[in-house]
């Protein structure tokens, strides 16, 4: 909606890789088209460049005179902006959307004034030429040798409700130009030899291709969240390799590159945080594999979540990817019995999405602890609560009569507590120690096989063993606890980190926000003013209203709320993200 309260109009956007494609005569044949419906249509600008064809192309169509603005004593023509908006019509046709206005008009720029025209419920339909598009400007002028002053604000035009590319061959441009069609003669031979080379055409025009094809993909996904399409569709070959952080993640992005490029997929490299911390890849580690994955044209994400395999596979999905790469572990068949691994599970779970399993030197070998999920962890903690002491007793109750008195007996099961206690924290070493107590007094305490105990050295040893594997426990889980906070806390800088990181490099508020969306998998994330204006947003359907999010984080005091549609998020979540919330209001209020 516009500040005026009406429905901000549609924008069309014609797309060209180089000048002298076509895009004004495209947009004029649109006009005429239009007008034919019956459609009120005008001109706020048309710069036909001195080309015939063009210049009859615009007969018939009702063109606003422009306001002269005066600068340093030269008087320049721009858009007499309050001369369209008293006009009203239904669509205006404002060519050369890069243009900087002259100082001393409405706005600073032409992009500004089509803003304008939508929020007063105007439909434009304008040019522009990729070298323009402020995202690829240092990429053109690395190519061409020339710098472009004149840049568009890359949401803007990916806010555009069409965009089409005006697109024709090198060749044909240049025989194009040297017919006279898009320079006088006096200009064409010049610009040949310079911008205008074929290497540079070729080069301009997979930019565009490849920037529309982008911006294709963000509409197919929007219209599968739109209609709730969880399957993937295989419109576009797209590579994902988790990696753990190990040794052998430089050789899983190396391998998943391998099988992209035969594909001619787009990779994406994926790293899973846990909620605990325990799966962190070391800085130095990972900054190696980022910088591997940009070597190969690949991007790292890194995103939050207990599960594993399903994090991995959520992300796959919502990324419309074809194929999932991760490593696997050499495992032996006694571990597999009590680990089928995440590899396994992802196999399972990863319906119509292709799953590689790549071997490989360092793959680990038996039962990782660490790489268990949470829920996993805390059913297998309290099942080593059971399976040790029972162990032990029948250890204990094997061995041959006298071989281990009761000290030595009492010592094997301490140890066993001690055991669970690290593995699994207080609860289950406490229903350890009090089951080591009870087949200590039942198995191998005289009388055996009863409960009653009547030499009171054996009853002192059995209290002792159960009150310091206790306590003892306490402390290591204690210890535990306080490991674990350190490894949430470098967690929690790491993503604070990251999206600072993203703050700098991209210094687009809504590619900060779409990068915070993916890393806690949400389904839209946006930011609210106090008195109920939404400020920016990543996603789809993102909430406008407090009581509608899932998750609403208040920012300064009741300024701002940054609110997130998806899962629910933990308290540490909420934690991070108020911090990032606190930065993405900094770049705002910079704006403006």
């Amino acid at each position: 909606m516009s500040i005026l309260g009406r429905k901000r109009a549609d924008l069309r956007i014609y797309l060209g890789a180089a000048p002298g494609v076509g895009k004004t005569y495209s947009m004029l044949g649109e006009a005429h088209r239009r007008l034919e419906r019956g459609t009120d249509v005008v001109a706020a600008v048309i710069d036909t460049h001195g080309r015939r064809k063009t210049a009859q192309q615009l007969a018939g169509i009702e063109v606003i005179p422009p306001t002269h603005i005066e600068h340093e004593g030269i008087r320049s023509p721009e858009i007499d902006v309050d001369a369209v908006l008293a006009r009203r019509p239904q669509v205006v046709l404002v060519d050369d959307l890069a243009h900087t206005n002259t100082p001393g008009s409405r706005n600073a720029h032409r992009w500004q004034d089509v803003d304008d025209f939508l929020n007063a419920g105007i439909t434009v339909i304008t040019t522009v030429n990729v070298q323009h598009l402020e995202s690829l400007n240092d990429v053109v002028s690395h190519i061409t040798g020339t710098a472009q002053a004149e840049r568009v604000p890359d949401e803007f035009v990916r806010a555009a409700d069409q965009i089409e590319l005006v697109d024709i061959t090198p060749e044909a441009l240049r025989r194009r130009m040297a017919h006279g069609n898009v320079y006088p003669p006096e200009q064409a031979a010049a610009a040949m030899d310079d911008y205008f080379r074929p290497g540079n055409l070729t080069a301009l025009r997979q930019l565009a291709l490849l920037w529309l094809a982008d911006q294709v993909d963000t509409a197919l996904a929007k219209y599968r969240t739109d209609k709730n399409i969880t399957d993937t569709w295989e419109a576009r070959e797209r590579v994902v390799v988790a990696v753990s952080g190990g040794p052998e993640s430089e050789t899983l992005v190396r391998r998943a590159s391998r099988i992209a490029s035969r594909s001619g997929a787009d990779l994406k490299v994926l790293h899973v945080i846990q909620g605990d911390g325990l799966t962190a890849i070391p800085p130095q580690q990972k900054k190696v594999v980022r910088e591997l994955a940009a070597s190969l044209g690949a991007t790292m994400h890194t995103v939050v979540g207990d599960d594993v395999a399903a994090t991995l596979l959520d992300f796959a999905r919502s990324n419309n990817a074809t194929q999932v790469v991760l490593g696997t572990s050499r495992r032996s068949r006694w571990a597999r019995m009590f680990d089928e691994g995440i590899g396994a599970q992802v196999i399972q779970q990863s319906g119509n999405v292709d799953v590689h399993m790549v071997t490989h030197p360092e793959a680990h070998t038996g039962i990782s602890w660490s790489r268990q999920s949470t829920a996993r962890r805390r059913v297998l903690s309290w099942l080593v609560a059971l399976v040790i002491p029972a162990s032990i007793c029948a250890l204990t109750t094997w061995l041959p009569a006298g071989l281990l008195g009761i000290g030595g007996q009492s010592a094997l099961f301490f140890t066993g507590v001690l055991a669970v206690a690290l593995l699994g924290g207080l609860g289950p070493a406490v229903l350890s120690a009090v089951i080591s107590g009870l087949l200590l007094t039942y198995f191998l305490v005289s009388p055996v096989h009863s409960f009653t105990v009547y030499d009171s050295d054996s009853v002192v040893t059995v209290l002792v063993l159960l009150l310091v594997a206790v306590a003892v426990a306490a402390l290591v889980d204690r210890a535990a606890r306080r490991a674990a906070e350190a490894r949430r806390a470098a967690q929690e800088a790491e993503l604070l980190a990251l999206f600072a990181d993203s703050a700098l490099r991209d210094a687009d508020l809504t590619l900060l926000l779409d990068r915070l969306r993916e890393t806690y998998a949400q389904r839209a994330v946006s930011i609210l003013a106090a008195e109920g204006t939404l400020l920016a947003s990543a996603g789809q359907d993102p909430c406008a209203d407090v009581d509608a999010a899932d998750t609403a984080i208040e920012v300064g005091d009741h300024e701002f709320w940054m609110l997130m549609a998806g899962r629910t998020l933990t308290a540490r979540d909420r934690r991070v993200l108020g911090a990032v919330a606190e930065q993405a209001v900094a770049m705002l209020t910079q704006r403006h």
